[in-house]
């Protein structure tokens, strides 16, 4: 028989892992205690959300002192700026000298540069003070809520504890391990199916955005990602998918029946007759049907491939052909 072209290679169909296409813990910015949070799991956010307060009672209170030391610092700054005006005047009628107008004019400049200090560490501990209030950092579902009322808030841990995690949704990402002999079907902006258990009979649409560009030593696979949509939700993160690829024209295997297959030491290869004789040939395999084999290389559509050939054939063996079948008979 002559083998059959791989029609059913033309769709690779891999497993994939789905992933949230952003998918973030939420951590606090300020210590102190969780005054009260709104939000738990499942709720569906919105980006500026408020999800908790944080009461900071020790940076409240630092806020207070650093304002006040900016309040002296600019009186003691507009006093200096007084005086150094009232030297410059008196100067020039030589009533104070030189060094007393100096004096007067660099400590002018020393609180000016003292103001400038409490404005930014007012401003920081403002800054931080802003941190009371977590908000969510863009539209998502909460898959996780890690504390409560009253729970300590550390900030400076080396491992600090996270609040919230949040994921958006409404694109997935679908991860899918390519083996290297069909890597060509990974080309981006190819178009995608996606098939699950749970929904029988129904196909999700998606498109391969990127991959890896480089083989995994360890599995020969090529790491290759697909984007899909998903408005409704019905798609889970962490969800396991049945990928459909399909392979680019030109790239068409061959199918031999699981019967014309020979395992020996030199690995797997297949008897095929040429200038009537038996020539054993060293196959690569592809896709196991159970009945049949994918071959992705080693023969050629007009090969006459042998069924069923016995242990003992090797090359060489005179074979004739016969019947309009063209069965291979090994003599």
């Amino acid at each position: 028989m002559h083998p059959q072209l791989g029609d059913r290679a033309q769709e690779l169909v891999l497993p994939g892992n789905t992933q949230a296409f952003i998918d973030s813990p939420i951590y606090a910015r300020t210590n102190g205690y969780l005054k009260r949070w709104y939000v738990d799991i499942g709720a569906r956010v919105s980006k500026g959300q408020l999800l908790a307060e944080i009461e900071t009672p020790e940076l409240d209170q630092q806020l207070q002192q650093a304002r006040a030391d900016l309040g002296t610092a600019e009186a003691n700054l507009n006093l200096s700026q007084i005086t150094a005006a009232r030297d410059e005047n008196l100067l020039k009628t030589n009533s104070v000298s030189t060094q007393e107008r100096d004096n007067a004019v660099n400590g002018n400049a020393a609180n000016k540069a003292t103001v400038q200090s409490n404005q930014a560490n007012v401003a920081r501990l403002e800054q931080l003070q802003s941190y009371e209030k977590v908000y969510a950092p863009f539209d998502g579902i909460i898959t996780a809520r890690e504390t409560d009322i009253g729970a300590l808030i550390d900030a400076g841990a080396n491992a600090p504890k996270e609040l919230f995690h949040i994921a958006s949704i409404t694109k997935l990402r679908v991860y899918v391990a390519v083996p290297e002999v069909y890597s060509v079907a990974a080309q981006s902006g190819a178009p995608a199916d996606l098939t699950l258990d749970e929904y029988p009979g129904e196909t999700f649409h998606g498109s391969l955005v990127r991959n890896s560009d480089a083989i995994d030593p360890a599995s020969r696979t090529l790491l290759v990602e697909v984007d899909v949509e998903n408005p409704g939700g019905r798609l889970k993160p962490g969800a396991y998918v049945q990928v459909h690829l399909k392979m680019p024209e030109g790239t068409r295997s061959l199918v031999v029946p699981a019967n014309a297959l020979l395992f020996r030491r030199e690995g797997l290869q297949v008897g095929v007759v040429r200038d009537g004789k038996a020539e054993l040939v060293r196959v690569r395999p592809g896709h196991d049907y159970g009945d049949s084999m994918e071959i992705v290389s080693g023969l050629e559509p007009t090969d006459d491939v042998i069924l069923s050939p016995s242990d003992s054939l090797t090359s060489g063996t005179p074979v004739q052909i016969s019947g309009s079948k063209k069965e291979g008979v090994d003599e």
